[in-house]
């Protein structure tokens, strides 16, 4: 059975411990589960899901996605998708576009499923550019699978890894590889003459901590741009809240059991190897086999496990982990449909708002100076338009989210000061915005992570998407793998490779490293040899 509250007993054992019932914690959860152990999970708030929930929070009538909200990453993930959660009640829905960047000026590039309207969107900004965007696609397509499966397993991806290259042969490797590296701003001049290509890659770069000019950006905006016309931008039918729902029950059929109100702060090591946990309070769980950590990479090693049990190059390493930006996330309750002055904007599920590529330059400028944007970039989800039972028909359940340089004090008037600057994008480019609001809800940095301790300073990647700290950095230099310096423990979370997003990688690449480390015939050898490469790495 699913447990609803704190056990009452003095210790609980289980196969394997896990530590948060975010999205990843549940992915691990339900594939340990497949593999018959017994799981438990320990969540210190009070509901599961993490940064994929959903509540009524503006209106009576009006469903809001608290966190993330359309999942592009999700629908493609090879992961979720083997769990099959269709099975257990999540479906999903379509806006009618995919997505809209605005510029400044009023125009609008605008992304649909449909290839060859997505070409006439861009052939109004520079004529051919359409072809060009299907030229592209075309490339996408040839390497989308092996790609998707090489990003969704874990470092290094050798089998897919492979296929990649004899599918590109060395050229085409050597070429991928360039493109791994350009900052999108490149990107999106190599790819076309307008404006209107590049914004598109560019505002979907900007879902990360980077700039346009930053090296890697360009493979964030190819990746979620392609994936938006391969597969659109889906939400759950009924909220973000349904992939949790799923998760939960899945694993509530195979035996799981999650216990709420159990916060965790020390993980219990002996003679090297993780064997349980303890929480706030004295009460302790026994892991025969692992304990996989839902939880950011300096949480789990610096406050759970501790500097004693840990290399410490790898605790030196940890001082220059680098969060991500802070975020805060508005939600409205609108009367009727967003009044946009350029009708084009209005079937797009979500909206880039609105900048071209020198303003989103100049806002990750300011970011990275530690300044506060005067003119924010806002990435706006219209939810109802994607899912009309969001709110009563005629009317829109809306968000838009922003950041700010990273920060764990920010004051309140400080934030109500920045979504007045919010409001007065929307109202500049949908003139009688304001006066639609029925309801609006505000979370800060220190509101969202009140919510969920995971999203530290407001945080909400895991950690930074820069090249210095992703794959085998990530979250520090090692060995990519979800593996740590303590045997049987493993990092579950967005902290770990291939980083944040609602695809569910780090919690299943976790679950298979405990699942090999178990085995009785290798596991010795696999841990002799993940300790030699820590030996390696942190001596």
């Amino acid at each position: 059975m699913l447990s609803t509250g704190p056990h009452t007993e003095s210790t609980e054992t289980a196969d394997a411990v896990i530590v948060g019932a975010g999205h990843n914690g549940l992915v691990a959860a339900n594939l340990l589960a497949d593999a018959g152990w017994d799981v438990l999970v320990l969540e210190a708030t009070g509901v599961p899901g993490g940064a994929v929930r959903s509540a009524e929070v503006t209106a009576p009538g009006y469903l809001s996605d608290l966190y993330s909200s359309f999942y592009p990453l999700g629908y493609a993930s090879p992961v979720l998708r083997r769990l099959a959660l269709d099975q257990h009640g999540l479906a999903w829905r379509h806006a009618p576009d995919v997505l809209a960047h605005l510029f400044p000026d009023g125009r609008a590039a605008v992304l649909n499923r449909d290839p060859d309207r997505t070409a006439d969107s861009l052939d109004a900004f520079a004529p051919g550019d359409g072809k060009r965007w299907l030229a592209s696609y075309q490339e996408w397509q040839q390497l989308s699978r092996p790609l998707l499966d090489a990003l969704f397993t874990p470092f290094p991806p050798v089998r897919n890894g492979l296929e990649l290259l004899n599918r590109l042969g060395p050229a085409g490797a050597l070429r991928l590889a360039r493109r791994l590296v350009l900052p999108v701003r490149q990107l999106g001049a190599e790819l076309f003459a307008g404006a209107g290509g590049p914004a598109l890659l560019a505002g979907c770069a900007l879902h990360t901590d980077l700039s346009p000019d930053d090296a890697g950006s360009g493979v964030y905006g190819w990746l979620l741009a392609m994936l938006g016309q391969q597969v659109g931008w889906p939400v759950p039918v009924g909220g973000a809240q349904r992939i949790t729902d799923a998760l939960v029950a899945r694993l509530r059929s195979r035996g799981g059991r999650i216990s709420y109100g159990a916060h965790v702060d020390r993980v219990l090591v002996a003679r090297g190897r993780a064997m349980g946990v303890r929480a706030v309070g004295g009460r302790t769980w026994r892991a025969r086999r692992a304990v996989l950590a839902d939880v950011p990479a300096p949480a789990l090693y610096l406050d759970l496990v501790g500097p004693a049990w840990l290399p410490p190059r790898l605790v030196e390493d940890l001082a220059h982990f680098r969060w991500d930006g802070s975020t805060v996330k508005v939600d409205w309750a609108l009367a009727g449909p967003v009044p946009w002055a350029n009708p084009e904007v209005a079937g797009a599920g979500t909206v880039h708002l609105a900048t071209d590529l020198d303003g989103l330059t100049r806002y990750s400028a300011a970011l990275a100076c530690g300044e506060v944007p005067a003119d924010p970039f806002l990435l706006l989800g219209q939810m109802t338009t994607a899912d009309p039972g969001r709110s009563p028909a005629g009317t829109e359940s809306l968000w838009a989210y922003t950041h700010l340089p990273f920060r764990r004090d920010w004051r309140a008037d400080d934030v109500a000061r920045h979504v007045e600057r919010m409001e007065d994008v929307l109202e500049r480019h949908a003139p009688g915005f304001r006066a639609l609001v029925r309801g609006r809800h505000v979370a800060g940095p220190a509101d969202l992570e009140e919510q969920n301790p995971s999203l530290v300073g407001g945080a909400v990647g895991g950690g930074t998407a820069a090249a210095y700290q992703q794959l085998f950095l990530r979250p520090v230099p090692g060995l990519g793998r979800p593996d740590t310096p303590v045997d049987r423990l493993y990092l579950a979370s967005a902290s770990a490779n291939p980083g944040g997003g609602v695809h569910g990688a780090p919690g299943a690449n976790a679950a298979r490293a405990a699942l090999a480390r178990n085995r009785g015939l290798t596991g010795g050898l696999y841990a002799r040899a993940i300790g030699a490469a820590h030996r390696t790495v942190y001596r």
